[in-house]
């Protein structure tokens, strides 16, 4: 299929950020480059037959997100619509494109396992910087703050005094912190991270815990072999270090909502025990503890109190897609109070209902397509790894989100994109097969939003007593 080159050219470009140490890279528009080749190539799919114009269960929500979103900035901050606006529409793009331009259990795999590669290379990228050494690294003045970023000189250091002494530059800003390949550096203290969007060490951890369902679709399809089982064990470790060297705790929390998925799925209710069991190595030995920690819970609920400060003054559309940082000088630390505050109750409803259908699409697939199917349906029965690896995946999404601002997050919407792409190649070999969102469904979402708005309230009511 001519669309997939494009897709797997857009992945590794949003993963591996070869322009942030390819310097002669940066000059080029990549990702606008990416796009137009797999949207060509999907034209010609569509030309030569390769694919069906269809839509996805996900289509109209996501179209009345971005349409509403856009909405909201054009009329709260019209001087600054267009960025913010563009960057939505990249998100969108993604999934449109992966959606419906993967329409065959073939090219399913091979997009998915694109994706999980750039997991092991981000997830092997921090692992190495969790074991380097540390050095003096020069604070970028352009990237300062908790995520500070620089360059180092090349000199060793036990603390940060240490930089400044010796061969210091006059009044730069120094930072004692691991380093890791392609100049990648650890923040906070020896926290890993990667580069780009993934260089939030929360993030790299959440990156890495939903890509791992990847791994067990790939090692479950039919076809097993000593290489794909090579291929889990590998990505399993790499999750595990990668979730305690960067310190997340929301990526613990991730990991183990993860394995809840399989574990609940084999075992039940007690599955879930038996995955809490398994997850506690990591529960002890990731995460921070004491005054650091205790500082950045705080922060957060800062942050989320915040959130609804403006949802209350705000009350109808929020602030504005992308104007949260204009009101506080972090973000919200949690996706589904960022679009509350940034584009009030319905734009929150419309945000959540597109993760519940890309929730529901895997879900139906389990409840639906049997096992023993055989002959023609055999190729719909290798739906079901597939399912069950992206309803573990949008599991963990849905916990690691809520301590995340990553509604608007690249990778988020790439999930998104191959939960529709699930459903066109389900749908390509059983034309009856059909997700349907009903009232009942909108009315689980929006009491589960206003759960989530309650829930934080009376918790940063007693927080801050």
């Amino acid at each position: 299929m001519f669309a997939i080159p494009g897709i797997i050219a857009l992945v590794v470009f949003i993963y591996a950020r070869p322009q942030e140490f390819f310097e002669r890279l940066q000059a080029l528009p990549l990702l606008y480059f990416f796009f137009a080749i797999a949207l060509y190539g999907a034209l010609i799919d569509v030309r030569v037959g390769n694919l069906r114009l269809r839509s996805t269960p996900q289509f109209p929500w996501v179209f009345a997100f971005f349409a509403y979103a856009s909405c909201t900035v054009l009329i709260r901050a019209p001087s600054d619509a267009f960025g913010h606006i563009l960057g939505l529409a990249v998100c969108v793009a993604l999934y449109a494109l992966i959606a419906h331009g993967v329409q065959t259990f073939r090219a399913l795999h091979v997009v998915a396992g694109s994706v999980l590669a750039m997991v092991l290379v981000v997830c092997g990228v921090g692992a190495h910087q969790g074991f380097s050494p540390t050095g003096c690294i020069v604070v970028d003045e352009t990237n300062r703050g908790d995520n500070a970023s620089g360059t180092p000189d090349g000199r060793p250091c036990d603390t940060v005094r240490s930089c400044y002494l010796g061969d210091a530059e006059p009044g730069a800003e120094y930072l004692c912190e691991k380093i890791g390949l392609f100049g990648t550096t650890s923040v906070g203290r020896g926290r890993v991270r990667y580069r780009g969007v993934l260089q939030d060490p929360n993030e790299l951890a959440l990156a890495g815990g939903v890509g791992l369902p990847l791994a067990f679709a790939i090692g479950r399809v039919p076809r097993r072999s000593l290489g794909r089982g090579t291929l889990v064990a590998l990505t399993l470790v790499l999750v595990v270090l990668c979730a305690v060297l960067t310190g997340s705790r929301s990526g613990q929390l991730v990991f183990l909502a993860v394995l809840g998925v399989y574990f609940f799925q084999r075992f039940g209710y007690k599955g879930v025990l038996v995955a809490g069991t398994a997850a506690l190595p990591l529960l002890v030995l990731g995460g921070r503890s004491g005054a650091e920690a205790d500082s950045s819970t705080t922060e957060r609920i800062d942050c989320w109190l915040e959130a609804l400060m403006l949802w209350k003054s705000h009350p109808v559309m929020g602030v504005g897609l992308g104007q949260f940082g204009e009101y506080h000088y972090l973000t919200a630390h949690n996706s589904y109070l960022l679009t509350l505050a940034e584009l009030g109750p319905l734009g929150m409803l419309l945000f959540s209902i597109v993760i519940y259908v890309s929730l529901k699409i895997p879900l139906t697939v389990l409840r639906h397509v049997k096992p023993s199917a055989s002959g023609s349906n055999a190729a719909v029965a290798t739906a079901r790894p597939w399912a069950m690896a992206l309803l573990a995946a949008f599991a963990g999404l849905g916990v690691g989100i809520f301590f995340l601002s990553f509604a608007y997050h690249y990778v988020l919407w790439i999930y998104v994109g191959l939960a529709g792409a699930l459903y066109s190649a389900v749908h390509a070999h059983d034309p009856s097969f059909r997700v349907r969102i009903r009232l009942q469904d909108l009315a689980l979402v929006a009491a589960a939003d206003a759960g989530i708005v309650a829930t934080v309230y009376l918790y940063t009511s007693w927080a801050l007593r």
